[in-house]
């Protein structure tokens, strides 16, 4: 058994990645800035600590800790283009202040603690050159939460090379399924189905034709414990090794509206805009290395892993895709 802790563990990957660990027997800790809800609570019966923000007691939280997962980022792309300074000091100031500890902890007691970092797939590569994306294209960001990804990278890199800290960064493409908050705009498969049950007009900027690579929460949570559970060896002398996370596959907006009236058999009211110049036309993630190194591959096409989502959100508290229930498969 393994001691996983999870920082931003009550938010929409922290809480599958639990579930899953969970029900394999390790032991869990969820870490978060908000306390967790009744029903979190009822449905993932796992230790839950509250940390201070802007103050977390990073040595006290780590104590037996085999694997830390960094799931905690405060922003999304639109707030942080708002306020740069503020995701610098709530997010890669504070990713640097645990590496520290964690650098001090392998001095003290040759602590072996992972460090899964989820980064983002999309943000940090930019406007591709080559479709699908390599973990090897150079970086491109070009928003604030992209350059703060790409630097708490960087500085993992410069952890794991320069202190020997077991760092893995997981790319993510555009995760979507049960327990996201439809208040948050966390990407056009999840506000398009949102939406479209609410009622809404869902506005598209340009022809519909923008493309962008969708993973189920179930693939993604997969993935993420794979990450977690490969051994040293196989990860080789990388500064950090790096990880695209997604379908491999693109698709578009209008697609995601041809499934929800073809496959969902829901009826989505859109209105098409003029196109914005800050979109990356096509993001698509080469996720062969995965495969290879992690023995890890997506098992939900992008139509099937919609329709689960669907059933999900219209059950009962869907704060967690059935698809992670043994009993469901």
């Amino acid at each position: 058994m393994s001691v996983h802790l999870i920082l931003g563990g009550c938010g929409f990957i922290g809480r599958h990645v639990a579930m899953a660990l969970h029900r394999r027997g390790d032991r869990v800790i969820l870490a978060d800035v908000i306390d967790p809800s009744p029903s979190l609570v009822a449905r993932l019966p796992v230790e839950a600590r509250r940390i201070e923000a802007g103050s977390p007691d990073w040595e006290s939280l780590m104590d037996g800790v085999d694997v830390v997962h960094h799931y905690a980022w405060t922003t999304v792309p639109s707030s942080a283009d708002a306020d740069p300074v503020a995701d610098l000091d709530a997010n890669l100031r504070e990713t640097i202040r645990l590496l520290e500890v964690l650098r001090q902890r392998r001095l003290r007691d040759r602590s072996t603690t992972k460090l899964i970092f989820a980064s983002s797939g999309g943000t940090v590569y930019g406007p591709l050159a080559n479709v699908p994306a390599r973990e090897d294209n150079a970086f491109n960001p070009i928003n604030a939460y992209g350059a703060s990804k790409a630097a708490a990278e960087i500085y993992l890199g410069y952890y794991r090379k320069a202190h020997g800290i077991d760092c893995r960064i997981a790319r993510i493409s555009n995760p979507y399924g049960a327990g996201q908050n439809p208040a948050k705009r966390q990407g056009a498969a999840s506000t398009f189905l949102f939406h479209t049950l609410d009622g809404k007009t869902i506005s598209i900027w340009g022809d519909g034709e923008v493309v962008r690579d969708y993973i189920h929460i179930a693939d993604l949570t997969a993935a993420l414990v794979a990450l977690s559970d490969v051994s040293a060896d196989r990860l080789g002398d990388d500064m950090a090794p790096v990880f695209n996370i997604g379908s491999g596959e693109g698709t578009s907006l209008n697609a995601i509206l041809d499934v929800l009236r073809n496959h969902l058999a829901l009826d989505p009211v859109v209105d098409y805009q003029k196109a914005r110049s800050f979109d990356v036309p096509v993001s698509v993630l080469d996720i062969s290395k995965a495969r290879h190194v992690l023995n890890w591959q997506p098992q939900l096409s992008f139509v099937s892993g919609y329709a689960r989502m669907l059933a999900d959100v219209r059950s009962q508290s869907p704060l967690f895709s059935t698809l992670l229930d043994p009993s469901s498969q």
